[in-house]
């Protein structure tokens, strides 16, 4: 893992933690949090310390976070009432609370799955609450949307940088993670020449730790 990345993590992470902002009570939950979240993570995976995979998923606690205070009003999770969390969730499923861009939140299943009813609300002693409130969200089913070769080359004609031209052909050979692709080092492709039309290839080899803990390094 990147030492630049292990920094800007904890750097992020001790931001939160020390703004004065945020009570003092919601601080010591976020606080009681990473430090369990860390250590299961590292118990899980078998690791000495956190690697890449586990910094980007702790990362992305840190905005939850910060965005869970502000609905909630820089109230004390601890001091929730069910009619607190039912007003977040209606306002947040009405459209009334918006991202930064002005739209609904797309990723509203996350933060009552991952937040509301998880770890964090169970330190504060109010995660049975929040399911109770929460029992009829359901993410919606996911459309799977093909791209055929004909629309990429669309898109291709309005690409002018070779390395943005390489990656969209790329992402769509291969079909993975733009995480992950951006994390290809030389050492990843290996030329050829492909055994039925004798023309030059390359083998790209997609290496365990820059892939999603869910995905299988192959080439």
């Amino acid at each position: 893992m990147s030492v630049h990345t292990c920094e800007k993590y904890i750097k992020r992470k001790d931001a939160l933690l020390t703004d004065p902002s945020i009570c003092e009570t919601n601080r010591n939950l976020f606080r009681r949090y990473f430090e369990y979240e860390e250590y299961k993570l590292k118990r899980q995976n078998r690791l000495t310390v956190l690697d890449a995979n586990c910094i980007r998923t702790l990362d992305t606690y840190i905005y939850r976070f910060k965005n869970v205070n502000k609905w909630f009003r820089n109230k004390p999770l601890t001091d929730l009432t069910e009619a607190d969390i039912r007003e977040v969730y209606d306002d947040l499923e009405d459209g009334k609370i918006l991202s930064s861009r002005g739209e609904r939140f797309a990723n509203r299943h996350e933060y009552y799955n991952k937040v509301f009813k998880s770890k964090l609300f169970a330190l504060a002693g109010k995660d049975s609450v929040a399911k109770t409130v929460i029992q009829f969200a359901t993410r919606a089913d996911a459309v799977v949307r093909f791209v055929s070769e004909e629309d990429v080359r669309r898109v291709f004609e309005h690409v002018y940088l070779p390395h943005h031209r390489l990656l969209l052909w790329l992402a769509f050979d291969i079909g993975e993670n733009i995480n992950s692709l951006l994390q290809l080092e030389a050492s990843d492709f290996t030329r050829q020449l492909n055994p039925t039309t004798g023309e030059p290839e390359y083998r790209v080899r997609l290496r365990r730790e820059i892939l999603k803990r869910s995905r299988s390094p192959r080439s």
